[in-house]
């Protein structure tokens, strides 16, 4: 059975409120909010999960790997006990801009096992990331994830379904969230060339009927191999692209 999540960055309370009360009405089809750990903003993604949590039942706060000291217990057990969360999602991080915020050089790898260990209920899934090296290499690193202890990927944003299908052969039997995301604008499509070595098809147009429908191939293509979508609605009209995506 196809899932689908729905990532979702808490940048304001009251934004993120709002955010989450638009895309209500396609609550019997979003199985899972996503949410992004962003060291810029106040509210940190297992604080966003809870908010979350109050219009969707099943919430992944996303956990960066660097942030966690594995001399000490994870940080925090307790809360997201506390808050009935099941599900996190375990990434490498970004370097902070604050030099002050400490890190550590801790991988997900370490993070995952440390989940199995501290907190076995908890449904560890991990990063997978199809542009920062070859194929082979990110097998491997899913081979040592799955071994760590993860359930499933989620990946970074797929633009070209021939590149999608062949991940999918190469990751057959693995639980995939197959990740999309709206790219409007040259400058967006720059930076995902210079930042992330994406090489978008010459059918690629930087626009919302273009991402739309291409989300919506991607979502056939989860529906009849019973694998999932991931919707990363960055820099868009949350609503319109969830609604042309889902309706």
């Amino acid at each position: 059975m196809c899932k689908i999540s729905l990532e979702l960055v808490p940048r304001e309370e009251g934004e993120f409120r709002l955010q989450l009360q638009s895309v209500t009405e396609f609550k019997d089809k979003i199985d899972v909010i996503n949410v992004p750990d962003l060291l810029r903003l106040s509210i940190r993604s297992w604080e966003g999960a809870v908010i979350a949590n109050e219009n969707f039942p099943a919430v992944m706060p996303h956990i960066r790997a660097m942030d966690i000291d594995l001399s000490k217990p994870l940080p925090i057990c307790d809360y997201l006990r506390e808050h009935n969360i099941k599900e996190v999602l375990v990434i490498e991080g970004d370097p902070p801009q604050d030099m002050m915020h400490e890190v550590f050089p801790t991988e997900s790898t370490d993070v995952i096992r440390k989940f199995r260990a501290e907190m076995p209920e908890i449904k560890v899934y991990a990063g997978l990331d199809q542009y920062r090296g070859s194929m082979r290499h990110e097998y491997r690193r899913c081979e040592r994830k799955l071994l760590a202890g993860a359930v499933g990927f989620f990946t970074q944003p797929f633009f070209d379904m021939r590149f999608l299908e062949m991940y999918s052969d190469m990751l057959s039997g693995f639980n995939v969230f197959w990740g999309v995301s709206p790219v409007l604008s040259e400058r967006s499509r720059n930076y995902w060339e210079r930042k992330n070595n994406v090489i978008f098809p010459k059918s690629f147009e930087p626009t919302l009927n273009w991402s739309i429908d291409f989300a919506k191939k991607v979502l056939d293509f989860a529906e009849k191999n019973e694998e999932n979508l991931y919707l990363m609605p960055i820099k868009s009209n949350l609503l319109e692209y969830v609604k042309g995506v889902l309706k």
